[in-house]
């Protein structure tokens, strides 16, 4: 399995690897669009802060490459939320590969949501196995809409996007590689896709 992860310099890329590591697959971290391009499967992390990761992509002329990518391609929180149009986090301009906004949850919430929560609403083989109301592990501010292309909802005050589908692009809010059996099974199931 020729399995890249993006490596620009805003991923939680190590305990990706590992998680990847006890499936039996290694995992290669590349900047390079050469290697991304021709992966069977691609993994796109994030880290950190909208603007800046967005800066870091564009630096690297990633912007251009992971939107043209035809594998399956699955970004992980931040990585999910720099596949949608636009983040309200440092007011930056995504990748537009899906068709929804990134809001800040409001003043009455506690921020970050950080622990487990409930995923429901599960609408493609990317849960194969994983049952609705099963937890995942989230640490995140900033959230998806709920929009045509959720495949997951988590309710954290109000009800948002935690997983996005369309054609072979894929986003979790959720950390899969520290969400134990349940996470471990979603990253299975992207590996057989």
């Amino acid at each position: 399995m020729d399995l890249k992860i993006i490596d620009y310099g805003a991923g939680n890329i190590k305990s990706i690897q590992f998680a990847f590591q006890r499936l039996g697959i290694d995992a290669i971290l590349s900047s390079n669009p050469e290697d991304i391009i021709s992966a069977e499967k691609v993994i796109f992390p994030g880290v950190g802060e909208a603007s800046s990761a967005m800066k870091k992509l564009k630096d690297s002329g990633l912007d251009k490459v992971i939107p043209q990518l035809t594998q399956p391609v699955l970004g992980i929180c931040l990585g999910m939320q720099l596949m949608c149009n636009h983040s309200e986090e440092g007011n930056t301009q995504g990748l537009g590969i899906f068709d929804v906004d990134v809001k800040k949850f409001k003043n009455d919430v506690k921020v970050p949501q950080m622990g487990w929560n409930v995923i429901k609403n599960l609408k493609s083989e990317l849960f194969e196995n994983i049952n609705e109301g099963d937890y995942m592990y989230l640490v995140h501010s900033y959230y998806a809409e709920i929009c045509p292309e959720a495949i997951a909802t988590t309710d954290y005050k109000i009800e948002y996007a935690s997983a996005l589908q369309k054609e072979n692009f894929y986003g979790v809010q959720f950390h899969p590689e520290k969400s134990g059996l349940i996470g471990e099974q979603l990253l299975k199931n992207f590996i057989n896709l």
